[in-house]
């Protein structure tokens, strides 16, 4: 999680600051080793991006909290002329005192306990509250019945912050007493902590207040004891539970590295850390090693959500060595379903056997045929041929050969006969054992099982006789994608199950968090059935529009085509705010309506439907594109083979599926799914539906497993 550019600005300004007092300790304490140099370089060839948890601040406050009411650490005593002391850390009422700065300023051989008797005017109430604001960001009760109190504890002690709230309280309370509206714009508790936080930093880098000295790697780094027994467990062990370290001034830290220790250490002080992947390893392991248990959620969050072809196989890796289950099956999750990309990384020849075979015979491997699982074979034995060439049996078994064509068996030929392969006559052998071989059961198709399906939902089916259509209740999913001979794809689809109560067509899907939402539609074809629908009150639309399509792009609604009020077939594409109204874009090439639309990637892809001819007569429309929000420009993609009007549409794992519909020539049922691919540029057939045909509606769901054996 990344935090706003400004308080990235700000930390990487502290960071620079940082860097040269770092300089200047290498200088006092020159320690450093060239392999940790060496280290640094190579971290330095990766990019680097700042992560930073905004919660952060209030979880090291909530531990420090816990730690003074339970006099853990503390190493400042206050005491009231009333009988009233408090036990806290000198550090974390710095930050809001300019007293205590002073007095950690004045002590810099840093006595082990500081005593402090304030002024007779300070009641304690008035100071519980000023250590409330210090360790919270904010006062709980604050009114006239008790400010005159904390208003003596902040002159006091010198805490503008708290005289501010005073003051604003006073303003408020005299502005309400007038009958004037109040329009205060008070700083946030968790705001209050972030400048607290910073402060504090900006004592460690002056080592105002630091009692600790730790050593890694001959450096030498200063801290807050509570501070790290706060962020980490490790540190609160080593510091309160009686270890021989919890009275040294100087630590020892073994098997840790000093710029990963300095990282962590930054993190303390920032809740930001530095990764890239020349670091994060290392670093995931230093905070796992120290318990830094936030900046090790950061590290996991870094390798979650930048992890790539060329990452992936490391992640799986450094997962299983470290028994981190999650993040293991997201890295091989990630393999399977880019194996394309990650098959010609160097990683991907340096796998164990064991685990190449797993991907391999993996019901998640997605691959567009088996040509690309030969050569990902043949790229992994050619790594390293003299041990591997006695595994080529075994892991060509894993190639299903009679799936591929005629063309792509040539190229298997010309690859097997390369010399520089080694055993040339081991290969001639395989190449005629699995040219000979017949499809098996097991040899008819590749099967891929998507993490998410898609779901139909409804719709309309003609009667077997063809005299009739049927609204139906019927629910299905799509199990598994197969790959058959050549370029033959086919939908393994099963039922789901039924709509309650009545059967549904001309309706809408959605899923939010999860669970499928049916909305409106008619069950069957009077004028009262048409369902209920739902409504919020939102700006109408410019026109009256029916059979159009709408989808969302980067938080925006737009809407494609449609019928008019005289039933005319619209090109229009519309940005569409439910406060401001309709905005008009660039046409679209070709009139549309009864078509679908869907948001991939960057753009808006159009497809199917119907389209007026000179004489105003529907005709079916075959020709499909996409829409650029950024350019609001269109460009045309290949057509369709056959139509598809008042079809289902949705997007799965980066490609468009369009569902069904019928002919408008004649008002026969296309019963064919399509998929677009962007890297191909082409449709391809996806086989048949497998139930209700029009005004059928599909989404995107993940099913439970046991649905999908």
């Amino acid at each position: 999680m990344t935090d706003s550019s400004s308080e990235q600005e700000l930390i990487n300004q502290e960071l620079e600051e940082e860097e040269d007092d770092d300089d200047d300790d290498d200088d006092e304490y020159d320690g450093s080793s060239s392999s940790e140099d060496s280290e640094d370089e190579d971290c330095d060839i990766y990019p680097k991006k700042l992560y930073s948890d905004p919660a952060y601040p209030g979880v090291v406050f909530q531990a420090l909290e816990n730690m003074m009411l339970h006099s853990v650490l503390t190493d400042l005593t206050l005491f009231t002329e009333d009988g009233y002391q408090f036990q806290v850390h000198s550090f974390v009422l710095a930050a809001i005192s300019y007293l205590i700065q002073t007095r950690l300023r004045q002590n810099p051989k840093r006595e082990q306990f500081i005593s402090l008797c304030l002024a007779p005017e300070v009641h304690g109430s008035g100071l519980a509250a000023v250590v409330e604001f210090a360790y919270t960001g904010n006062i709980g009760i604050l009114n006239k019945g008790n400010i005159e109190q904390i208003w003596s504890a902040a002159v006091s002690l010198e805490a503008p912050r708290i005289l501010e709230l005073c003051k604003e309280e006073e303003e408020g309370e005299g502005d309400e007493a007038r009958g004037k509206k109040v329009d205060r714009k008070e700083i946030s508790a968790v705001e209050h902590m972030k400048i607290s936080l910073q402060h504090i930093r900006q004592f460690w880098t002056q080592r105002m207040g630091c009692d600790v000295e730790l050593e890694a790697e001959g450096r030498v780094f200063h801290a807050h004891r509570a501070l790290l027994a706060a962020s980490s467990d490790y540190f609160r062990g080593m510091f309160t539970s009686g270890m021989k370290e919890s009275r040294q001034e100087l630590v020892s830290l073994l098997l840790v590295t000093a710029a990963k220790f300095e990282a962590l250490l930054h993190y303390t002080y920032s809740g930001a850390l530095a990764l890239g992947w020349g670091c994060v390893f290392d670093l995931t392991c230093t905070s796992l090693q120290l318990q830094f248990q936030t900046a090790f959620s950061i590290c996991l969050n870094f390798l979650q959500q930048e992890i790539d072809a060329y990452s992936c196989l490391d992640v799986a890796s450094f997962a299983e060595s470290y028994g981190m289950v999650d993040l293991l099956a997201l890295a091989n999750d990630y393999v399977l379903r880019n194996f394309k990309d990650v098959s010609v990384t160097p990683k991907f020849q340096d796998l164990p056997v064991e685990k190449l075979k797993k991907y391999l015979q993996s019901d998640s491997l997605c691959v567009p045929s088996e040509l690309l699982v030969f050569r990902a074979v043949m790229s992994w034995i050619e790594a390293f041929p003299r041990q591997r060439v006695k595994l080529a049996r075994e892991l060509m078994g894993t190639v299903q050969f009679p799936l591929m064509t005629f063309k792509e068996f040539k190229e298997v030929k010309s690859i097997m006969s390369w010399p520089r392969i080694g055993a040339k006559k081991l290969y001639d052998s395989l190449l005629e054992e699995f040219c000979s071989s017949s499809s098996d059961a097991q040899s008819n198709f590749r099967a891929y099982m998507p993490k998410d399906t898609l779901v139909l939902v409804g719709g309309e089916r003609i009667t077997d006789n063809f005299d009739k259509r049927r609204p139906c209740r019927e629910m299905w999913f799509s199990n598994s994608l197969q790959n058959h001979v050549g370029l033959v794809k086919k939908v393994e689809w099963r039922m789901l199950g039924t709509l309650p109560e009545k059967p549904r067509f001309s309706h809408g899907v959605g899923v939010m968090r999860g669970k499928l939402y049916v909305v409106g539609g008619r069950h069957y074809y009077g004028k009262a059935d048409t369902m209920n629908c739902t409504y919020s009150f939102v700006r109408p639309l410019d026109q009256a529009l029916c059979c159009h399509a709408a989808s969302v792009w980067n938080g925006t609604i737009f809407l494609s085509g449609g019928f008019n009020s005289r039933y005319q077939s619209l090109s229009t594409m519309t940005l569409y705010h439910p406060e401001r109204g309709s905005t008009y874009m660039a046409e679209m090439t070709h009139d549309k309506a009864l078509h679908c639309m869907e948001t991939l990637g960057d753009c808006l892809y159009v497809a199917g439907g119907v389209s007026c001819d000179a004489d105003g007569h529907l005709v079916d429309q075959l020709a499909c594109e996409f829409y650029d929000p950024v350019a609001n420009s269109w460009s045309a993609i290949i057509p369709f083979p056959v139509p598809h009007v008042g079809s289902a549409s949705a997007v799965l794992e980066g490609k468009v599926y369009v569902i069904g519909g019928y002919c408008q020539e004649d008002y026969s049922d296309t019963k064919t799914v399509h998929r677009y691919d962007p890297a191909t540029e082409r449709w391809e057939n996806m086989s048949i539906t497998p139930g209700p045909n029009t005004y059928i509606a599909a989404c995107v769901l993940p099913i439970p497993a046991h649905l999908r054996q």
